[in-house]
């Protein structure tokens, strides 16, 4: 069960409280792709996700205004555990980082970023940047999803 939200005074919008919380992606699209604009960007998480599998990465942190209460986000932002993946298995555009990664955004509606790699001047890891609210600097949640056991990205089997 995903955790309610927090406010946090400064932010535009209130988040999810401080912690790296569980969910599968059925969980994700019953509480955030309620409208148009959250189930576009839903699909495209969930065809990276699928890739993301396929190239053997088992989980995915989700973080951006689609984890917060913004009705309309403008996308959302990931990173994923490069341990165990097969870079020759994974869509080169996980790897086009060039005009403020605008080819992942067309693709799949959000940014992608390994969780182990630098994030800013501090030597934060993006695993550890995405847990700071961006206007205050204040912790906040992000999400975890197990990817190689998450039942919507399991093979389906028909009788």
């Amino acid at each position: 069960m995903l955790p309610c939200y927090v406010l946090i005074a400064g932010a535009p919008w209130p988040v999810l409280p401080p912690g790296v919380h569980p969910a599968t992606l059925a969980e994700i699209a019953r509480r955030y792709a309620y409208n148009a604009k959250r189930r576009q960007l839903f699909q495209g998480l969930r065809d990276a996700s699928a890739n993301l599998v396929q190239a053997g990465c088992s989980s995915l942190y989700l973080d951006g205004s689609f984890v917060t209460d913004k009705p309309i986000p403008g996308d959302f932002d990931a990173c994923w555990d490069p341990s165990g993946v097969s870079p020759q298995h994974l869509d080169p555009v996980f790897f086009q980082l060039a005009n403020q990664r605008a080819a992942q955004k067309t693709k799949f509606g959000g940014e992608f970023f390994p969780s182990t790699t630098r994030a800013d001047a501090y030597g934060r890891t993006y695993l550890e940047f995405f847990q700071v609210e961006k206007f205050t600097g204040r912790s906040k949640g992000i999400l975890l999803i197990n990817l190689s056991h998450d039942p919507m990205l399991q093979p389906q089997v028909t009788p």
